[in-house]
């Protein structure tokens, strides 16, 4: 028997309004950093001078690793950099001669890998107008095909890391039979698989992006070398440690079917590989880049955690459960999900805020940056899924029983079956922008 509780909208308003509090407060704080840029240079750029520098120094606008600090003459040759402070680097010029003199810098995002770079040019002697009108050449930049793909992998990791993450907690909380069935089993091995082979092509993208190749420098055994000297580099390569040793948490989900999905030490081992996948996940993002990086963490992995709750449970219900119709099954599980899947939600909004607050930190950088209009599109299909749902959750309190009598009458769930296809989709939306989220550089 499934017992309905009383709404409680005075509880839902007086949470909705402490939301909308906390969301204006927010705000208000002051705006976090951006990606890495060049802050000044010496010589600056543009400088006439008698006589040619035997060095040149960059600063940051945040700590650099050297390491990731290139300098490029127009001919391609790379010039020596070494550490001149936390946000500085000392480039050594050699024999620049008379002239225009003209290096092309990049550097790499410590935090999120995102690349930039820049051209940096000054006289020198007597013959500098000359040779300055004859050089044109132009910054480097990240190719535009590598970027679409760095973009479409992480969408194709996030929606992997929401399925395998949230079809392992739908079996193991809600339904430990699913353990044994052919449709949920192929959707956890096509997610572990898609998450695997999305981590690894990402290396090679990432080393491709950050070095300003092209798509064949991705299948490149030194595009991937170089890219495992860089923080971000590394943690791609502990999330795809992470997805290996999934495939142990899966292969014992397949051969015990629900006694594993019951027993405790397979638990224990599913819920530390998902904190991992969760946590190396979240290491790529902005998160890190406010004023308290902790808080951001932790916010970020509970917003990863309830989306893929959300989502992964969604989606097993769809593609596993609905199709049996099963009348037992509906009236233990999709009640159960719903509660599951509003608590969710409700830490997926929470989080979503504090992280807002830590990246954005302005209505000017909400409403003026690409990355705020990429926060905006993102809550605004949010605010359709929330509408699909409700539908969903409509149906669960007002026709589940009527579906269970009639056994799980296809008329009776098909419905229900509608409103769960259309969040799922618009779902699927909300993971491309947060890809693109990602990628895009947060307002000052």
């Amino acid at each position: 028997m499934i017992v309905r509780r009383a709404p409680r909208s005075r509880s839902r308003i007086v949470l909705l309004s402490l939301l909308v509090v906390f969301f204006c407060g927010s705000m208000g704080a002051q705006p976090a950093a951006a990606h890495t840029e060049l802050a000044r240079s010496a010589p600056r750029n543009g400088a006439e001078l008698a006589k040619a520098p035997d060095h040149l120094t960059l600063v940051f606008d945040e700590p650099v690793d050297y390491g990731d600090v290139r300098v490029m003459r127009p001919d391609g040759d790379r010039l020596p950099v070494t550490r001149a402070g936390d946000r500085s680097v000392r480039v050594a010029l050699g024999a620049p001669g008379n002239g225009e003199f003209a290096v092309t810098w990049s550097v790499v995002d410590e935090e999120d890998g995102h690349a930039s770079s820049g051209r940096i040019s000054f006289g020198i002697g007597t013959n500098a107008g000359a040779q300055r009108d004859r050089d044109d050449s132009a910054a480097p930049s990240p190719s535009s095909a590598v970027r679409e793909g760095l973009v479409a992998a992480r969408w194709t990791g996030y929606v992997s890391l929401a399925l395998f993450v949230g079809g392992l907690g739908f079996v193991a909380l809600l339904w430990p039979r699913g353990g044994r069935e052919r449709r949920a089993r192929l959707l956890l091995a096509s997610a572990w698989a898609g998450g695997l082979l999305s981590t690894v092509a990402g290396l090679g993208l990432q080393g491709a992006y950050v070095s300003f190749g092209g798509l064949r420098d991705v299948v490149r055994a030194a595009t991937y070398v170089d890219v495992l000297t860089t923080e971000p580099g590394i943690v791609l390569a502990a999330r795809g440690l992470l997805w290996v040793l999934a495939a142990v948490v899966l292969a014992g989900l397949l051969q015990g079917g629900g006694r594993a999905a019951r027993s405790p030490g397979w638990r224990v081992g599913a819920l530390a590989v998902t904190l991992g996948l969760l946590r190396t996940t979240s290491m790529a993002g902005h998160n890190s880049e406010g004023s308290e990086p902790a808080w951001g963490a932790v916010a970020d992995l509970v917003h990863l955690l309830g989306a893929s709750l959300w989502v992964g449970g969604l989606v097993m219900l769809v593609v596993a459960v609905l199709p049996r119709r099963e009348p037992g099954e509906l009236a233990a599980v999709v009640p159960g999900y719903s509660r599951l899947a509003a608590a969710s939600v409700l830490a997926l909004a929470v989080a979503g805020l504090v992280l807002a607050w830590q990246v954005v930190g302005s209505y000017d950088a909400l409403l003026h940056t690409s990355y705020g209009h990429l926060l905006l599109l993102k809550t605004g299909v949010l605010a359709a899924v929330m509408v699909a749902a409700w539908f969903s959750r409509q149906w669960v309190r007002t026709r589940l029983d009527l579906a269970v009598l009639l056994r799980g009458d296809a008329a009776s769930v098909r419905p229900f079956g509608y409103s769960v296809a259309a969040e799922t989709g618009l779902v699927l939306v909300v993971l491309a922008v947060t890809s693109l989220l990602v990628t895009a550089d947060p307002g000052r």
